[in-house]
């Protein structure tokens, strides 16, 4: 029987070759003598030599394991390594992140419904929250665009429909003005036990920047007043998610050169609670209701017979989305 031949796999990155070894004779016995074989031999390393266009006579199985290994080592010198992927960059977390100009410089855009999207919470953005397994409970302190009586409070409906096992009490009062409003803040939330409020929701101030000759309001007290409910709501266990005064350009009988001025000064205040460490979310409800004229409200915002402070349905569900996404898509 012949004698199995020998064989070697080499290696080469991830292409293993097997070649056939020459060292094993390919016949137990020669069909032939010595001296007929060395003449034999002789007599082709005549022709070869006389012959250069003639192949040696290496056995064929050699020849071609040896061409298969050429190839394959020369695609192995010549493969690039791949490119490292990119390192990824840490999201920002969204209980950090102020919504409005000081995290996104542009206004809005109008989605596909004529909605604005939610002011974005950031250059890149944030991950959606997990939804938690223990339902909130949302405090919202405001006037009449929060009191459902006086037929504002939709941008209320549109969370409570979205998170259906919490809660979303409202406190608000047509009219009211923000020392009013801790007044009623003082009496009706802070007795509670601390932590019977996950949030608290402040929306306030428009009527006091005109009751500022009325009733001697003014910036300072107003911001006192609004720093008091913070103060308090964060002393109760609560989030603090405040909002700076919509647009209200339009309430022309009121609206003047100077109340614009108190009106960017006092949003500005507000805003700047959240990098001070005293609200945990700041919606700049100006720039997220306003477009063209900034004093104004967007018209696609106002309601039929606008009377430019109260926003419609398009206004209501836009701050929702702007809430919702900011702090509130977490609860369940």
């Amino acid at each position: 029987m012949a004698a199995p031949a020998e064989s070697e796999e080499l290696d080469l990155g991830a292409t293993a070759v097997r070649r056939t070894s020459d060292t094993a004779p390919r016949r137990s016995k020669p069909w032939f003598s010595n001296a007929s074989r060395d003449a034999r031999r002789r007599g082709d390393d005549a022709r070869e030599m006389s012959d250069p266009s003639r192949e040696p006579s290496a056995p064929r199985e050699l020849r071609a394991a040896l061409l298969a290994f050429a190839s394959v080592a020369s695609v192995a010198c010549n493969a690039k390594t791949p490119p490292e992927p990119p390192a990824r960059t840490a999201l920002p977390s969204a209980a950090k992140v102020t919504a409005g100009p000081s995290a996104s410089a542009a206004v809005p855009e109008a989605s596909a419904g004529g909605v604005p999207a939610a002011v974005s919470s950031g250059a890149v953005e944030a991950p959606p929250k997990t939804k938690s397994s223990k339902p909130c409970r949302v405090a919202l302190v405001g006037d009449s665009l929060t009191d459902e009586r006086s037929h504002g409070g939709a941008y209320v409906r549109y969370l409570a429909e979205r998170c259906p096992a919490s809660r979303f009490e409202n406190f608000a009062r047509g009219g009211a003005m923000v020392n009013q409003m801790r007044r009623w803040f003082e009496e009706r939330v802070v007795p509670e036990p601390r932590g019977t409020f996950t949030h608290v929701v402040v929306f306030g101030g428009v009527n006091d920047l005109y009751s500022d000759e009325t009733a001697g309001r003014t910036t300072a007290t107003i911001e006192a007043d609004l720093s008091a409910i913070y103060t308090e709501a964060k002393a109760a266990g609560a989030r603090v998610v405040a909002l700076t005064v919509a647009p209200w350009g339009g309430f022309s009988r009121w609206f003047t050169p100077h109340r614009a001025d108190t009106t960017r000064e006092l949003n500005a205040w507000i805003l700047a609670q959240h990098d001070a460490g005293a609200v945990d979310v700041a919606i700049d409800a100006h720039t997220l209701l306003a477009c063209g004229d900034p004093d104004r409200l967007c018209p696609r915002f106002e309601t039929a017979h606008s009377d430019g402070l109260h926003f419609g349905a398009a206004g209501h569900e836009a701050l929702g989305q702007a809430l919702y996404a900011a702090e509130f898509e977490g609860c369940p």
